[in-house]
């Protein structure tokens, strides 16, 4: 299965995405903030399937480590996740970068769809 790497500063639904795709038979890697989601990245030289983050987070947004981690991994499928209607706003402008923006709250059901939709696409070049 795909080897993710999960950046949501909530530890509550941290925890429930990490199950969800876990029991998916996926590898899942989480962090608390995008700094520490793009360190990760490059301590493992980009070695992931798809990056899942959150939008609003402290220290470094979603949307600054998507443009990080598109830049540096271009074959990287990005999904961003966001509770606020601006932040989707923000994300709509990276539609060559992002594959989608999951709007919260979401069922674990919704997720585990997004994620296996976004792994069956064919890779960016």
């Amino acid at each position: 299965m795909a080897r993710i790497l999960l950046a949501e500063d909530e530890e509550s639904i941290r925890a429930l995405i990490v199950r969800a795709l876990t029991q998916d038979g996926h590898e899942v890697i989480s962090s608390g903030d995008g700094a520490e989601a793009l360190e990760v990245l490059g301590r493992d030289k980009g070695c992931f399937d798809l990056l899942l983050t959150d939008i609003q987070m402290p220290v470094m947004d979603g949307i600054a480590l998507a443009l990080a981690a598109g830049r540096d991994h271009p074959n990287l499928i990005i999904l961003l996740m966001t509770g606020f209607a601006d932040q989707r706003e923000r994300a709509h402008g990276l539609n060559a970068l992002v594959h989608d923006v999951i709007t919260k709250p979401f069922s674990l059901a919704d997720i585990r769809s997004v994620v296996a939709g976004a792994l069956t696409m064919p890779t960016r070049h």
